[in-house]
């Protein structure tokens, strides 16, 4: 009865335009979060390398071939390339400047040998899933990080020799060892595959392994500093691929067009949370006045209503009560919608061969339920405020 009475006169128009309003931008502001986030976590767990995180080398030119400049990085370059806002930190990447031969031990495979190429990064720039990321004098193996390319190069091996070819899982298993020489002395070490990568070109040790072995077979010189990882700060990365462009410098293209997507994608859903924010603010703005309007129509019928006994607490509530319901359908209703548009969405994303992480974040619905809450506080305010102001005159 009571909320017959007191909702029998109410112009419904600006009560579905304000509903309508807050659909969409709830619809929005679902959608914005939820791909923000998954966004951001793309590639992260299908490479070693941190979030954000580019190796970079100075293009070869005509001149550098020359001689007439150098490709290599001082540590002023690197110094100054630190301090520019869009870059978190940069590291040198070593390189071995001794001689390294990799080989299989392991009774079950072929012995195969080849002379390779043997790099360390500093460990704050790598995103290594394995507790064997590490290394001392006097270990049984030292762990490294595999090439992808390498393990086709030795598959292709063991497939012209007639023997099965090794899966990631089996070539983590076997025995491998590295002979470290300087020309003259020479000592042999166990080593282990933890991982793969298509993003480096050469087999990863950690950097404990690399210090022992240049001071021991390159008389403690580190060498030329070729290749630097640079980390970005999110959602900055055209400013570092300008910064590049304009100074010489490249990275892998893979790198580059997972960062590019990251960032423009990124920066779509970030423009689209903000608009989503305005649109449910003013949305639910316009139902918050809506209800004062309702309040000051029927200032009458609250009137009469608390004279003849009724507690003013009955009718905040039935303001209150009407107003969450209809905001909370609203919010029930995109979230459908979202759902709908997260399907078509993801079969976008997925056509142009980027996997997604389908799974619904908890951050975006966490988002609907502070909305609800925020609405439900200001309704239940402006009720209590109008009702009692009606109650004291």
């Amino acid at each position: 009865m009571l909320k017959s009475l007191l909702f029998r006169q109410q112009e419904k128009r600006q009560l579905f335009i304000a509903a309508f309003g807050a659909l969409l931008g709830i619809t929005f502001l679902i959608s914005s979060v939820h791909y923000l986030l998954r966004v951001s976590e793309f590639g992260e767990d299908s490479e070693i390398l941190g979030a954000n995180t580019l190796i970079v080398q100075k293009k070869v030119t005509s001149s550098s071939s020359l001689n007439l400049t150098k490709t290599d990085f001082s540590t002023n370059e690197l110094s100054k390339l630190k301090k520019e806002p869009f870059v978190v930190d940069v590291k040198p990447v070593v390189s071995n400047n001794f001689r390294v031969w990799f080989e299989t031990n392991d009774p079950y495979v072929p012995t195969f040998k080849s002379d390779v190429f043997i790099q360390a990064v500093n460990k704050n720039f790598l995103d290594v899933k394995s507790d064997k990321w590490h290394w001392k004098e006097g270990e049984k193996f030292v762990p490294m990080i595999m090439p992808r390319d390498f393990l086709v190069m030795l598959n292709t091996f063991m497939n012209a020799s007639g023997i099965p070819q090794v899966s990631d899982d089996l070539a983590m298993k076997l025995k491998f060892r590295l002979r470290i020489s300087d020309g003259q002395k020479e000592e042999w070490v166990d080593t282990r595959i933890i991982g793969f990568t298509n993003e480096i070109s050469s087999i990863l040790v950690p950097e404990n392994f690399m210090a022992y072995a240049t001071k021991k077979y390159a008389n403690g010189d580190p060498g030329k500093i070729t290749q630097i990882m640079v980390a970005g700060k999110e959602g900055e990365f055209g400013k570092l691929e300008k910064f590049m462009s304009d100074h010489g410098l490249e990275s892998k293209n893979s790198q580059v067009v997972v960062s590019r997507l990251k960032s423009i994608v990124g920066t779509l859903f970030a423009v689209i949370f903000v608009i989503s924010i305005v649109a449910v603010f003013a949305s639910g703005l316009v139902l918050i006045q809506y209800m004062q309007l309702l309040m000051s129509h029927n200032k009458y019928e609250v009137r009469t209503l608390i004279r003849i006994g009724q507690h003013p607490q009955s009718v905040i509530l039935a303001f209150f009560y009407y107003f969450v319901k209809v905001f909370g359908a609203v919010l029930i209703f995109g979230f459908i919608i979202f759902l709908i548009i997260k399907y078509f969405i993801d079969e976008i994303f997925q056509t142009g061969g980027i996997y997604l992480n389908e799974s619904i974040s908890i951050v975006s619905l966490l988002s609907v339920l502070l909305t609800f809450f925020i609405f439900a506080g200001a309704s239940l305010r402006t009720a209590k405020k109008g009702v009692m102001q009606l109650f004291n005159k």
